[in-house]
């Protein structure tokens, strides 16, 4: 897909971050705009800006991802409205940290119907119509919580692995099958948004705590650079885009470290991470 000009672009998760950021930018290149998101206040203000800048058409809806059955009616009401999909990015997602003994059955339900089956139902939803376009690009957006783990994140981790093998595995099918859709799974390093803030946590995490260490010491590119960075991953046919310099040092420092990474991360978690609550 060397133009955005005309193709339509679905995008989950759209009402903030990164996929506000990209609708934004796809509208200045004519991208005609299919978004979603549950914070319905934050989408009608994405809707806004996005027809500020010149947005050719744009609907917007209300999606829980990880509803299978809304997620079917939606993909319907998409194709049914816009006649054709070229481009799906399945960004929706939300965190949750604790150590996995401490944290609860519901939380653990909860990020994993978003992050893992939220990303499942947009690719198995849309891809059909990916492929018949013609011309269709997939994004799925994993994190660099999927190329290396964390203490305290492993749910998070196992969903963001999940999103990494389910892309890879459909673009070789997509190869295999020659069709022209191509692939691309996003592993962004720390980006200025609220996903911090909206994380749930276990009772033994300090929310707020957590949440300001995130933002000052973790988070430290814009969404708008990520959205340019991963569109041209889109442009360039890249099987994986990497965001950030944080995404690139951690990921060559385990390649370099091979399996003893997780005991350089764990030591220098012990030091830096926020103090748990007794």
């Amino acid at each position: 897909m060397k133009s955005f000009d005309g193709k339509v672009a679905v995008i989950t998760g759209a009402g903030s971050g990164i996929g506000r950021a990209l609708a934004l930018d796809l509208a200045g290149k004519g991208a005609r705009l299919a978004l979603s998101d549950v914070d319905d206040a934050g989408l009608a203000e994405t809707v806004d800006l996005v027809k500020n800048a010149g947005a050719r058409e744009v609907r917007s809806d209300h999606l829980d991802v990880a509803d299978r059955a809304a997620f079917t009616a939606y993909a319907a009401l998409v194709v049914e409205h816009f006649g054709r999909v070229n481009l799906v990015v399945n960004n929706a997602g939300v965190a949750l940290a604790g150590d996995l003994v401490d944290l609860e059955y519901p939380d653990m339900d909860w990020i994993m119907g978003i992050n893992f089956w939220g990303v499942v139902h947009g690719t198995k939803e849309f891809l059909p119509h990916l492929i018949a376009s013609g011309e269709g690009h997939l994004v799925n957006i994993s994190s660099l919580f999927g190329l290396v783990s964390m203490p305290g994140q492993s749910m998070y981790n196992a969903a963001k692995y999940a999103v990494r093998g389910l892309s890879e595995a459909v673009r070789e099918e997509m190869l295999v099958a020659g069709h022209r859709v191509g692939v691309t799974v996003v592993h962004p390093g720390g980006i200025k948004t609220a996903i911090a803030r909206n994380a749930r946590y276990s009772d033994k995490e300090d929310g707020a705590e957590s949440a300001a260490f995130f933002d000052k010491n973790l988070a430290r590119m814009t969404p708008e650079r990520a959205a340019e960075i991963i569109l041209k991953g889109v442009e360039t046919d890249k099987a994986r885009v990497l965001v950030g310099i944080d995404a690139h040092a951690v990921h060559h420092i385990a390649k370099l470290l091979g399996s003893r990474y997780q005991e350089v991360f764990a030591n220098r978690a012990k030091k830096l991470a926020p103090t748990k609550i007794v």
